[in-house]
């Protein structure tokens, strides 16, 4: 176990173990893009974190935790991060994790399995006794845990692949005339290339930004404005819409709820 201030600088894959667990106070802090042999768990009790891959954007809210696999290239920014976590697992020996990022649901039993892992000395033997049967418990938890939607595949045509976030915002409309194309032939390359519609695949822009944006201003106002909401109200009712709890709850400290249906 370690524990990484910002700026620390850490390999995992320069220890020969097959399970490595790190804690660190990042509050805030990026990565840069890189990316390790072993596959990665990561989980913070506050805060945010943002996680950039080459062809999509996967948002860790407070109270779930992510898994990135192997050789996946990714950057990782985080803001106002408490209790962060880390455990990497060699793949060849640990078998059985998923093949492409997922995010679970964090339940109470394995936020403690993460908690003790994260703690065990870098040299601990994992392949038997109390430390062996403690990552089995993890691996089945995780097997059966709820899975996150809180993912977005970017389009990669070139008319789109480098589009600023400003321009998530814009309407079907705004977007093709911005391009220079038909609204049919970008409403056809989100579908193609995302598997959403346009209109789908704004939405859970909007609620991937808002869940990024709600813990930075720590209220409503600023959120609805800057994702282009006519009130405070039209955002609190598109926000519910999809998660079940107002802005105001997710705040509170109920982010694990705050989930595509």
């Amino acid at each position: 176990m370690a524990w990484l201030e910002a700026d620390a600088v850490f390999n995992p894959d320069q220890l020969d173990t097959a399970v490595i667990g790190i804690a660190a106070r990042l509050s805030e802090h990026d990565s840069g893009i890189h990316q390790h042999q072993k596959g990665q768990l990561l989980y913070a009790q506050r805060g945010s974190i943002k996680i950039t891959l080459t062809d999509q954007l996967c948002f860790l809210p407070a109270g779930c935790i992510a898994w990135i696999p192997p050789h996946t290239p990714h950057r990782a920014e985080m803001q106002k991060v408490t209790g962060y976590r880390s455990v990497y697992f060699d793949t060849e020996q640990i078998t059985g994790l998923p093949k492409h990022i997922t995010v679970f649901a964090a339940t109470t039993l394995l936020i403690e399995l993460l908690e003790r892992i994260s703690y065990s000395a870098f040299d601990s033997d994992w392949g038997e006794g109390v430390l062996y049967h403690l990552l089995q418990v993890c691996l089945n938890e995780l097997s059966v845990a709820q899975r996150k939607l809180v993912t977005l595949k970017f389009p990669q045509d070139r008319r789109l692949s480098q589009l600023t976030e400003e321009a998530y915002l814009l309407t079907l409309k705004q977007l093709a005339q911005q391009v220079g194309a038909s609204e049919k032939t970008i409403a056809r390359i989100f579908l193609r290339e995302t598997g959403l519609s346009f209109q789908q695949w704004r939405k859970q822009w909007r609620y991937l930004r808002a869940l990024e944006l709600l813990p930075l201003y720590n209220k409503v106002s600023p959120v609805a404005e800057a994702l282009q909401f006519s009130s405070d109200s039209a955002f609190i009712h598109f926000f519910k819409s999809i998660t079940g709890i107002t802005p105001s709850a997710y705040l509170h400290g109920t982010s694990s709820q705050a989930v595509l249906p």
